[in-house]
């Protein structure tokens, strides 16, 4: 029993003298951003959504309905860009996929999370913004109950065009479709960080690919798959042909630059996540010694 409450009184000792750092942080944060840099937000809403569903989306969003600008997305607009790319059976006939988006400063990178969203990964969404154009904003996927998601990148090219007040480009918001449906469908045969290794691997290589005949980059996305330990039917790979000749419409350095980006922005992300892992992991055995180091102390003086 002393045991336990030592350990207790130790641990809320532990957040008294992290709370005034994490106070800080905010201070100094709060000095260097002004409104303008926190970024401008947007929600979109499927417009098949009853009011209680959409009361429950702005909970999972940690917002209020009121304090921020709403755009409606209808089935009509998700089809004007999944129609002839996505499945049927992925496009639906109602609008359900709703999304928050808030701006952040150049250089951040993409941060993505969702929420109700089982086709689609954080990282299908990265590449396919990327794509599209999108490359720094925090962005929140959500729907009332599970969706496959695809939808979602008409609310998430509607708001960006909303709050920048430019449209992008058509061609590129389309590839960008094609990548996340494409990456998506491979997914479900090979495992989505395959299919989006692969993808991606097939996107460093784009300057070369231009220069290529069919078979040749056939036998490159091949010798790719290999590579991953995992095979594909040639019905995948020219489907893979397929996204890699639509992806060199667009501007093939500045693709490759942003996922040269995108990586590094990834494995920080990694490396910081494995460093509180190791930090907590320690922080718990040091505090663990100092409770049976008290415990024993008392349990002599008994």
């Amino acid at each position: 029993m002393m045991k336990k409450t030592i350990a207790a009184v130790l641990t809320l000792l532990l957040c008294f003298m992290i709370l005034p750092s994490v106070a800080f942080a905010d201070e100094e944060g709060d000095a260097v951003l002004t409104p303008a840099d926190s970024g401008e937000v947007r929600v979109t809403i499927g417009a098949n959504l009853d009011e209680a569903q959409i009361a429950q989306i702005y909970k999972d969003f940690g917002i209020e309905r009121d304090s921020v600008t709403e755009i409606t997305v209808t089935n009509a607009d998700e089809r004007a860009y999944l129609e002839g790319i996505a499945p049927e059976r992925k496009i639906g006939s109602v609008a359900l996929s709703c999304i928050y988006i808030k701006t952040l400063e150049e250089g951040e990178g993409l941060k993505i999370s969702t929420n109700h969203i089982n086709w689609c990964t954080s990282e299908m969404y990265m590449n396919a913004l990327i794509t599209a154009g999108i490359t720094d904003a925090e962005v929140k996927v959500s729907a009332p109950f599970d969706v496959s998601g695809t939808a979602a990148l008409t609310g998430i090219y509607k708001a960006y065009e909303d709050i920048t007040g430019t449209t992008l480009s058509e061609i590129a918001k389309t590839i960008g479709v094609e990548e996340l449906v494409t990456t998506g469908e491979l997914a479900e045969y090979i495992g989505s960080n395959e299919a989006t290794q692969i993808v991606n691997e097939l996107k460093k290589i784009l300057d070369q690919t231009q220069n290529m005949t069919d078979d040749e980059v056939r036998a490159e996305i091949k010798g790719i798959a290999e590579a991953y330990n995992v095979s594909i039917t040639d019905a995948q790979v020219d489907q893979l042909l397929k996204l890699c000749r639509s992806l060199e419409k667009l501007d093939v350095a500045q693709l490759q630059e942003k996922l040269v980006s995108l990586t590094k922005t990834l494995e920080g992300a990694k490396q910081v996540e494995s460093k509180l892992s190791e930090f907590a992991a320690g922080v718990k055995n040091f505090f663990g010694k100092v409770a049976d180091f008290f415990s024993r102390l008392f349990g002599k003086g008994n």
